[in-house]
């Protein structure tokens, strides 16, 4: 007897993936990132927000750049900037890079393959910056279109003074939103309009209470300052909490964490008084309290658990999820906004898919075949017998060969729509953030190295329930299936 899906299942796209098995009844406390975490922004407002900042602070500059306009779909998350060549490319779970652009515009094949048939993205070196959170998107959209302005000779190099090379515009970039977020203006414009900004999912609040109910400690942690994570957080809790504030949701607070160094290193924390004012700790860490800075250590500490009974939740797959795993031993979950999207494009190929499995397991015995009969004319040659299977004689292989090309060609025919098709789903230039190509991108590697679980937003947990046992899939291997 088959059973038909659990009715407590989620829909797809709001399952929790899992990469190693966590059982939610070991986890005791749970802690939260804020910024694309908990808070989920509208992409599109924020980021053309963030960009408007940026070209402001190069126009002060004295930049040509008052004509360029925000493009939202020039890049995506996953993506990795070539500070050496000026390119953004994709690349697979081994480095090797599958698509590439020199600014906004696609380097034809030939190009890619001289640029990088002998390169590996390596993303420790400093060529390569990896774009792992939303957060980069207006920086990288204005770091093409000043690619641009090089190759169109348009740059004002007095301006420029000394940043005329590659790293030098992504400096530039780098910089002026770095000020854009310090000076504040941008998170002013969020507290001030919420409602445009920021996207209130109606499930968070009874997924935390949850939690909370089932003896769970909450934390959160963010890099925000105290001003912004007070506002954004009531927006997003106050009066959907069954007459709890939001404070009272938490065990603890910390804000301007500075991660990733707030997993790496011994920083001291400081109780924060109000907007302004601040002291030093005084005595142990207590409930109730706003710090900022501090460790991850004495959170640990404070809650008296052993690295695997603490769960962290974020969406940046360095500064939240792989030094939280790999210096304090926390269980990680790693929230990707886009997976919703990613799921139900390749649902709605999913026919199309089938078909063009079935294709290609044509076009791999296509393969063989031709290699069988490549291999039966050059053994003729030698007066060697022929591979089992083909046929004998020249006349006769050379006409097999010709019916192999031709029928190879006719599925070719078929096939590359549906892999143009398949290119383009969820982003029409760059596909899904999860894919390169048949391959495992870097993104997706990332996330399987260093995540346990992963999913779409923080409410998908509500579905596991606080005592859920996820569990890991069989890892596959190429030997696992035959071809039949």
């Amino acid at each position: 007897m088959t059973s038909g899906p659990s009715p407590w299942s989620p829909a797809p796209e709001r399952r929790v993936f899992c990469n190693r098995t966590l059982n939610m009844r070991s986890i005791r406390a749970v802690g939260f990132d804020m910024d694309y975490t908990l808070v989920h922004y509208d992409e599109r407002a924020w980021e053309e927000r963030a960009y408007a900042h940026v070209q402001q602070r190069l126009l002060e500059r004295g930049l040509p750049v008052r004509a360029l306009r925000f493009q939202p779909d020039l890049f995506a998350r996953g993506l990795i900037l070539d500070l050496e060549l000026g390119n953004i490319v994709k690349a697979n779970r081994f480095g090797y890079v599958t698509q590439a652009a020199h600014g906004s515009a696609r380097l034809p094949h030939d190009a890619q393959r001289r640029a990088y048939s002998q390169v590996w993205v390596d993303l420790g070196e400093p060529r390569w910056v990896f774009l792992n959170t939303l957060f980069s998107l207006p920086e990288s959209c204005r770091y093409g279109q000043r690619v641009d302005l090089l190759a169109a000779g348009t740059r004002d190099r007095e301006a420029l003074g000394d940043d005329r090379d590659y790293r030098g515009v992504y400096r530039l970039v780098s910089e002026a939103i770095n000020a854009a977020h310090l000076e504040g203006e941008l998170k002013a414009e969020i507290i001030a309009d919420p409602e445009r900004f920021v996207d209130r999912d109606p499930d968070l609040p009874r997924t935390l209470l949850d939690l909370r109910h089932a003896d769970k400690r909450l934390f959160l942690a963010t890099n925000s300052e105290w001003h912004y994570t007070r506002a954004m957080m009531a927006y997003l809790f106050d009066g959907r909490l069954d007459g709890l504030e939001w404070r009272e949701l938490f065990d603890l607070v910390v804000v301007q964490a500075q991660k990733p160094g707030f997993f790496e290193l011994d920083s001291p924390f400081q109780e924060v008084l109000d907007d302004t004012h601040e002291r030093p700790l005084q005595g142990p860490l207590r409930p109730g309290v706003v710090y900022r800075g501090g460790n991850a250590e004495a959170v640990q500490t404070h809650f008296g658990l052993d690295g695997s009974e603490i769960l962290y939740v974020g969406d940046h797959v360095y500064a939240d999820v792989h030094v939280s795993s790999r210096i304090r031993r926390w269980r990680t979950a790693l929230v990707l906004r886009e997976l919703e999207s990613e799921v139900l494009a390749e649902r709605r190929f999913a026919a199309d898919q089938h078909r063009l499995d079935a294709l290609m397991q044509r076009k791999i015995a296509l393969d063989e075949e031709q290699a069988a009969v490549r291999l039966a004319l050059l053994r003729l040659e030698h007066d060697a017998p022929p591979p089992a299977g083909t046929p004998t004689g020249a006349d006769a292989l050379h006409e097999r060969s010709r019916a192999l090309r031709q029928e190879a060609t006719d599925l070719d025919a078929e096939i590359t729509p549906l892999v143009q098709a398949y290119g383009q789903l969820s982003h029409p230039a760059w596909g899904l953030a999860m894919r390169a190509g048949n391959d495992k991108s870097r993104l997706a590697r990332q996330i399987v190295r260093h995540a346990d679980i992963y999913t779409s937003r923080v409410s998908n947990l509500m579905h596991v329930t606080p005592f859920g046992y996820l569990r890991a899939a069989r890892g596959s291997l190429p030997h696992d299936q035959g071809r039949g």
